[in-house]
């Protein structure tokens, strides 16, 4: 069916390409609606061989890039694992570059790290010029669910509540006091700051005392359950192995929170997420057995596609490098994911701006944290080559309109709140009152012991419910012509920071806004009286 067009774009299309496709024989036809889809949207692919060593296709690709168009690198393929690989699953593989460590090593990693950046690295200097992503297929079968994938993502009609929503799984630290103060303060960054406030988010957090955690025996469930319910991001911070994450440790001993085991569990209600790790090895996709990565995206129901480590991670450099993806996508809304990880990389390599506050914290806290604080910039060099796309690059993002909203600075517990203004997508949506994430809308018990009684336990699962819940109040709204209003009632114990948010869903589109909003105390009931 796509002989045709594979044979024009193995003969090199003019213009000259925008991207380079690393595709073994075997997979061509598998990859060919893909191919067809990316073409009809405007871009130019090249097929490449994938014989040779990395050295050899990476001529191949500079070759391409001549033509002064290339912009990316989709490889199609796993990695070649080496030892005791027969010559039929090699001539099915794209080989990955070993480049050596030399900062990640006093952490206890390996003295190589199985890197992609290699490709998409146009100059010698370690900085990625393109970029490059890796369909981790084994058979033409799951190429094809991988395709499937991409393509339902990009052309799905569902523009519901999962569009804007990020749900963060969390495992405890345990690497020490200044290298945890360096992971907890950009999970706070991420929750507070990193996420525009018409986002939703979620927190689930592996430390019994906190109100973010449920049921700890339940853990795993919550995890999954966060991951199946759809989200635009799903982000795990915490320890991770080539197979699996860490484990919930409670007085009673420990409970899983996800592996490979759980993957044929995934079933995404609605968007499947981008994941993103923020932890060791999950992504070491050159390791004899598949990763927990390439596990994930080759299930039908898993994420549409992800970021993650080869190797042993350092909490500086993977907190860097997490802060400034989400700076490329909320921020400056990037097109696609692969250049939004691309120019996160490239702000990486370089020194701090010195308007970027995160970025300046991170590098004064990391100078007291690193076991070579003087090699800062080669432990965020060698982070570059650690955290590897896997899926495809030129996965299209989905940013919503913008809605222009008039809603008054502050408001008094108890009066009602009037929303309007105007929205380019028409149609239903839900304004909310919420709190701002760093607070709770109740005060959650203090865990001072570990608790041994079923109903014990099931406390912690309605803890976790509300600590995640902080509206005020809700209600619908519907946009016609482009104009809405709606009306809030203002809890009368409600006070403080607030955010004011909406979102609409639409036939074709969606849209969001927030606003900050302070609501002012109820003055006691004399005094109320007084007034009026």
């Amino acid at each position: 069916m796509y002989a045709a067009l594979l044979a024009a774009l193995i003969a090199a299309p003019q213009p000259a390409p925008d991207t380079a496709v690393v595709c073994p024989l075997e997979f061509r036809e598998a990859l060919g609606p893909w191919l067809e889809h990316r073409r009809r949207q405007g871009h130019r692919p090249v097929l490449l061989s994938s014989d040779g060593s990395p050295a050899q296709i990476r001529q191949r690709i500079r070759a391409v890039a001549r033509g002064g168009h290339l912009r990316f690198v989709v490889l199609v393929g796993d990695a070649d694992p080496g030892l005791f690989v027969n010559s039929e699953f090699r001539a099915r593989c794209v080989p990955t570059h070993h480049a050596k460590a030399r900062v990640n090593v006093l952490w206890g990693s390996e003295p190589h790290i199985g890197t992609d950046n290699y490709y998409a690295d146009l100059d010698d200097d370690q900085v990625p010029d393109l970029a490059v992503g890796r369909l981790t297929a084994d058979t033409s079968e799951q190429l094809r669910q991988m395709v499937a994938k991409i393509l339902g993502y990009e052309r799905s009609a569902d523009f519901g509540p999962w569009r804007r929503r990020v749900n963060v799984v969390a495992g405890v630290g345990g690497l020490g006091p200044l290298a945890d103060r360096v992971i907890e303060s950009s999970t706070k960054y991420l929750l507070t700051e990193g996420v525009p406030a018409d986002y939703s988010m979620s927190m689930t957090y592996a430390s019994w005392r906190s109100p973010y955690c449920g049921d700890p025996r339940l853990f795993h469930a919550n995890t999954l359950r966060r991951l199946n319910e759809g989200a635009w991001f799903w982000v795990y911070i915490g320890h991770g192995f080539h197979l699996g994450l860490d484990h919930v440790e409670v007085p009673s001993g420990s409970h899983h929170i996800f592996s490979t085991d759980d993957v044929a569990r995934l079933d995404c209600e609605h968007g499947a997420p981008i994941a993103l790790f923020l932890a060791c090895y999950t992504g070491a996709f050159d390791a004899t057995a598949d990763c927990l990565a390439e596990e994930m995206l080759r299930c039908p129901g898993g994420p549409v596609s992800i970021v993650a480590a080869s190797r042993v991670t350092m909490p500086y450099a993977m907190s860097v490098l997490a802060t400034g993806l989400m700076r490329e996508c909320f921020e400056h809304r990037r097109p696609t994911l692969g250049e939004a990880l691309l120019h996160a990389k490239r702000a990486m390599a370089g020194e701090a701006d010195d308007h970027d506050r995160q970025r300046t914290m991170l590098d004064a806290v990391a100078a007291a944290v690193s076991p070579a604080p003087g090699r800062l910039s080669a432990e965020r060099a060698e982070h570059l080559l650690l955290l590897n796309l896997i899926g495809d690059p030129l996965l299209r993002l989905r940013y919503p309109r913008r809605i222009e909203l008039q809603v008054p600075s502050s408001v008094a517990a108890g009066e009602p709140l009037c929303v309007t203004g105007s929205s380019p997508v028409d149609g239903p949506g839900i304004v909310e009152l919420v709190l701002c994430r760093d607070r709770l809308g109740f005060r959650p018990p203090a865990r001072r012991e570990y608790p041994q009684s079923p109903e014990g336990l099931a406390e912690f699962q309605e803890v976790y419910r509300r600590a995640n819940d902080r509206r005020l109040d809700s209600a619908p709204v519907t946009v016609i012509d482009g104009r809405f209003r709606s009306v809030l009632d203002v809890p009368e114990d409600a006070h403080g920071e607030c955010h004011l948010r909406l979102f609409i869903e639409g036939n074709g589109d969606f849209a969001s806004a927030a606003a900050d909003i302070a609501v002012e105390r109820q003055p006691p009931d004399g005094l109320r009286s007084a007034r009026r």
